[in-house]
């Protein structure tokens, strides 16, 4: 199986076959927080959260959403000619704040010049009956999905990163999602501390079961700032190789349905805040090494039936 030059679903592919056309992502910073950092569930954030959230390449929030947009575009156009994009709220958990307050955002973006999506990063937990009610009429507007940090599907590394809510909380909130027919990527870590290649493959399984429209990998950056930080400071654990998180990221690949989207295989860090793995600066030698394990295997999404 190949889509397009790869041998799996990749964004760009699923784009390019919606929108007949190279699709950007516009990261924008709503100005929301989160119950995991104002007190209602906790106030330090994820433990590997720094203080922009998981929004370090989102522009300002002290910008209108408007101007956040052109910056971006500016932004991205040193690399490719911005045609169609995707505004995509990344910082924190964007569905956090007064219904009134997340249309009038929401609305602000997608009426901008080449808009043809939005894209919600938020949390499970915070998916009321007011706001899956309103992210229903966006759905109906424009081309909609909505990100959950899921990350893990292990009680003990969810209490370890401080996520903040059980995997039944991501189950409901799937559920009331599908039914409304609006789209879910799950964002999965690997290499959290002590979980197993068996642990990861696990979790892998649990998403490609949920019938969820897309997932996002990463590995797990160890960043200054973060709590995180100062936990491996005091207690250093195992830090994946590349040739390890290749090798999984082929795995679960191989474990996904074929029409699940593959929004993301390796993440980017912040060159300056990056302490572990360095590595993953090297974008493009993690991307090009996951394609060249894939055909050495000659293997491919959903090759092996889970």
């Amino acid at each position: 199986m190949i889509w397009g030059d790869k041998r799996y679903r990749s964004f760009n592919y699923e784009m390019r076959k919606i929108f007949g056309e190279k699709v950007m992502k516009l990261s924008l910073d709503g100005g929301f927080t989160c119950p995991n950092r104002d007190g209602t569930i906790g106030n330090k954030g994820c433990i590997f959260c720094g203080e922009e959230g998981s929004g370090e390449f989102a522009a300002s929030r002290y910008l209108p959403i408007r101007e956040q947009m052109e910056q971006q575009k500016k932004l991205l156009s040193k690399k490719w000619p911005v045609g169609k994009s995707i505004a995509y709220f990344q910082s924190f958990t964007n569905t956090y704040a007064p219904i009134v307050d997340l249309e009038k955002k929401y609305t602000e973006a997608i009426v901008q010049n080449g808009i043809v999506g939005l894209a919600i990063a938020t949390r499970p937990d915070c998916l009321s009956k007011g706001v899956l009610d309103l992210l229903s009429k966006f759905n109906e507007k424009t081309f909609l999905w909505i990100e959950l940090g899921l990350q893990t599907i292990y009680d003990n590394t969810s209490k370890f990163i401080r996520r903040g809510y059980e995997l039944e909380c991501y189950e409901r909130a799937v559920e009331e999602l599908n039914k409304r027919n609006i789209k879910v990527v799950t964002h999965l870590i690997f290499g959290l501390p002590n979980e197993s290649h068996k642990d990861i493959l696990s979790s892998v399984k649990y998403v490609a079961n949920t019938n969820t429209w897309g997932v996002k990998f990463h590995t797990l950056y160890i960043q200054k700032g973060t709590d995180l930080y100062k936990h491996y400071e005091r207690t250093p654990f195992p830090i994946l190789s590349r040739e390890e998180y290749i090798s999984l990221v082929c795995n679960s690949i191989e474990r996904l349905p074929q029409d699940m989207v593959i929004h993301r295989l390796t993440g980017d860090g912040k060159r300056e805040l990056l302490v572990e793995p360095k590595w993953t600066l090297d974008k493009l030698k993690v991307l090009s090494g996951i394609d060249m394990e894939l055909k050495r295997r000659n293997s491919f999404q959903g090759s092996i039936k889970v």
